[in-house]
């Protein structure tokens, strides 16, 4: 029996047997690449916002290791000034407006987060989706010219902010 479920754990693949599997999403905004690196979880039948993910704490933004964002350009996230380079983003989640946080702190686990490699914090505004979404997802997308967005998606929670590059 344990040899038979060995062998068909065998035929599905590593991604599709991993919780919460490794994701990223990039865009190209006003010609330079923004990319950010997740582990994106499952609700699984889970109570998320407000119960898995509970409100006010900082949160890793997935799962596993910290998620990670790299910019080739000066960016403007909503008001904060974020040289080009390599961060990483945590967010404190809130039932009507969440927290995105960029740290300089970057390749450590996703619980460890240091207040004193800030960045910066900035407000995020939230909508309540009709539908819910299984999978965390990340987005960045291009909204024409230097401009972009920064989305985060799940459950019936949606958290967005405005990317400006700068010129």
């Amino acid at each position: 029996m344990i040899a038979i479920a060995f062998a068909a754990s065998l035929s599905t693949p590593l991604y599709a047997q991993v919780l919460s599997p490794p994701a990223e999403t990039a865009a190209a905004i006003g010609g330079k690449k923004i990319l950010i690196k997740y582990s994106s979880p499952r609700m699984h039948g889970r109570k998320i916002m407000g119960g898995l993910v509970p409100f006010g704490q900082v949160w890793r933004t997935g799962a596993d290791s910290a998620t990670s964002m790299s910019t080739e350009a000066n960016l403007d996230i909503g008001g904060l000034k974020v040289p080009k380079g390599n961060y990483t983003i945590y967010t404190v989640p809130q039932a009507n407006e969440w927290t995105l946080i960029v740290s300089r702190e970057l390749g450590q686990w996703g619980t460890e987060y240091h207040k004193n490699m800030d960045l910066g914090r900035v407000k995020m505004g939230v909508k309540t989706l009709a539908a819910p979404v299984e999978n965390f997802k990340l987005e960045v997308s291009s909204q024409g010219a230097n401009n972009g967005l920064l989305t985060m998606t799940w459950e019936k929670t949606q958290a967005s902010i405005p990317i400006t590059v700068a010129p």
